[in-house]
């Protein structure tokens, strides 16, 4: 009933979340732009309601989709807003399409008048367009399509609805209060009046924007500024597990029998087709294995993430502690790079860090979609029984976690009439990670796909290009000079000499890359060499080399604040992937 409440509410909060926000006004635009105002404004939200509705059984139905990327979806939504917007603008063109006339002479007219002529169906597929677009943004959902569906369809079914009449009921809101404001103001709705036009522009620029991914980047800049609903989302979430399950005892928790878990507790859904295997001596691993025997914490990471590094000596440590109670982790590797999709790479990484636990590949992101995951690092604790019982997402709240753990070990013992476990007194505590307003820089991507902060070249452009350097430099934004070919994850440069600047907000630089063969660099910061604020793979006279594909740690200093980083690289060569903040 909790979680019921919680998609309802979360369906309402979605249309305020970042990456919806700037959707809105093309949802109330469409829904005052045409005659039969109030019959327009109840389409397009019953629309998109049931377009998530159905979206999402498709999903649970079928693998066809279970690998299309968010991005897709955002490819199609954009492209039908952008058709709208040259059709409300240049009327003349639609009916100059040779399909729309054998359409129109069709039997299915209303449908090839489509938008343009404000019809019934026009209207459901923007409604239906957007549906995708919306649905991702919202935790709630992915909850319900990951876990809650799974275990049983009819509670999924009806926290999907209860998600969906939030959805569907705030636009709704929204739509009739625009046309309220509209028929106040006296705007006439002249199919080729200004006011059409001006929503024809509206439509144009927000698909543009989709298409081109600046939606992206504007959703980064009202995250950066505090304009996050899911957050609330996040506590509502939270709140429910601890409202029903983390306040239960070991003992009484123990006690249940599975139908009660399952009212309280979501099912962890099994490990799907692993690429391959770590520290497992070649045999593979699964959650079912361990239910009834072990509890299970999942570590969804990926290696060149600074992020989930920072995370590792938890894991080790509870590994090592807590190991011989009866805890298994195992780490999901899904990559972001196709480097990290090396298993020989992560194999390496894994060594060198030290980690003793199972990891599993997760390659083609189906463990991973299978959780409704969307962040690195996450970690879902699961307990005897096989159910989720604890879910953190990013870096810290580590001493929490730690009592989850032992919480879920407990229980543990409990269930198996062994002796309750001793536990550590002394709880993790993080002492490393930074605050959320101490980073003021986004992580900036230099492959075509993705460098929206490119300001001296083309952005997201394939092939090569000559830039220079100029002599103001803005914040937060990548500079380069010299010839560089953009690939779609990263981008090398073709010239000795060729430079990398950018004004920064934070105390540490992290840079992924690679080189085929070993590449120089110098480092500086303002202008100086980085002193006593090298990173660890930066030299006292601020030279580093790049060559194997990970993380290189450039800048580590001691006071968070504004600088510039200039690099200058010595040969051709360099694979340039990404800057993070610390």
């Amino acid at each position: 009933m909790i979680l019921f409440l919680i998609s309802f509410v979360a369906g309402v909060l979605t249309v305020l979340a970042p990456c919806v926000l700037p959707l809105l006004p093309v949802v109330v635009g469409g829904s005052v732009a045409g005659e039969r105002n109030w019959r327009k404004a109840y389409v397009i939200s019953v629309s998109l309601g049931l377009s998530v509705f159905l979206f999402t059984f498709l999903l649970k139905v079928t693998t066809a989709f279970i690998d299309v990327p968010q991005g897709f979806w955002e490819l199609v939504s954009g492209g039908i807003l952008v058709l709208f917007g040259v059709a409300m603008l240049f009327p003349w063109l639609w009916d100059g399409l040779g399909i729309v006339n054998k359409m129109n002479l069709a039997s299915n007219r209303a449908l090839g008048e489509g938008y343009r002529k404000q019809s019934f169906w026009g209207d459901v597929l923007m409604g239906a367009a957007l549906g995708p677009v919306f649905s991702s943004c919202s935790p709630t959902y992915f909850v319900i399509l990951a876990t809650v569906l799974p275990a049983s369809y009819l509670v999924g079914t009806l926290d999907l609805i209860a998600y969906c009449i939030g959805l569907s009921g705030f636009l709704l809101l929204i739509a009739l209060l625009g046309q309220r404001l509209v028929d106040k103001l006296g705007i006439a709705i002249d199919p080729s009046g200004w006011f059409r036009k001006s929503i024809g522009v509206l439509f144009l620029l927000v698909g543009l924007a989709v298409l081109t991914g600046t939606m992206a980047k504007l959703e980064a800049w009202m995250l950066a500024n505090g304009f996050d609903a899911t957050r609330i989302e996040q506590h509502l979430l939270g709140a429910g597990k601890d409202n029903n399950a983390s306040g239960a005892s070991a003992t009484s928790t123990a006690q249940l029998s599975d139908s009660e878990k399952s009212k309280i507790f979501q099912k962890a859904p099994e490990l799907v087709a692993p690429d391959g295997y770590i520290n497992t001596e070649g045999k593979p691993v699964t959650i079912a294995e361990f239910k009834g025997k072990k509890v299970v914490l999942l570590d969804i990471w990926t290696y060149s993430c600074i992020n989930c590094q920072r995370t590792l000596p938890y894991l080790k440590m509870w590994y090592d502690r807590y190991e011989s109670e009866g805890l298994e982790i195992i780490g999901i590797h899904t990559p972001e790079f196709s480097f990290e999709k090396v298993q020989k790479n992560v194999e390496q990484a894994v060594k060198g860090f030290g980690i003793k636990y199972p990891v599993v590949l997760d390659n083609e992101y189906r463990t991973w979609n299978a959780l409704g995951n969307q962040y690195w690092p996450r970690k879902y604790l699961i307990d005897i029984d096989g159910y989720i019982v604890y879910d953190h997402i990013g870096e810290g709240n580590y001493d929490e976690t730690e009592k989850a753990i032992q919480k879920a070990l407990a229980e543990r013992a409990a269930r198996l009439g062994e002796a309750a476990p001793e536990m550590p007194s002394d709880i993790a505590i993080d002492t490393s990670t930074p605050s959320a307003g101490s980073v003021g820089s986004p992580e900036t991507y230099f492959g075509a796909s993705r460098n929206e902060y490119l300001a001296n070249g083309k952005i997201g452009t394939l092939g090569a290009q000559t830039l220079v350097m100029p002599t103001v430099i803005r914040p937060n934004q990548l500079y380069l000079s010299g010839t560089w070919q953009f690939n779609p994850e990263y981008a090398v440069n073709t010239t000795a000499g060729a430079r990398i600047r950018f004004r920064y907000s934070a105390k540490s630089v992290y840079f992924v890359g690679s080189a085929d063969s070993p590449v120089s660099l110098k480092v500086t910061i303002d202008g100086a060499l980085p002193g006593s604020s090298a990173g660890a793979d930066v030299d006292a006279e601020g030279k580093a080399t790049v060559g194997s594909d990970r993380l290189y740690k450039l800048i580590e200093g001691a006071d968070y604040g504004e600088h510039t980083i200039d690099i200058e690289i010595l040969s051709p060569g360099l694979n340039a992937y990404t800057f993070t903040f610390g």
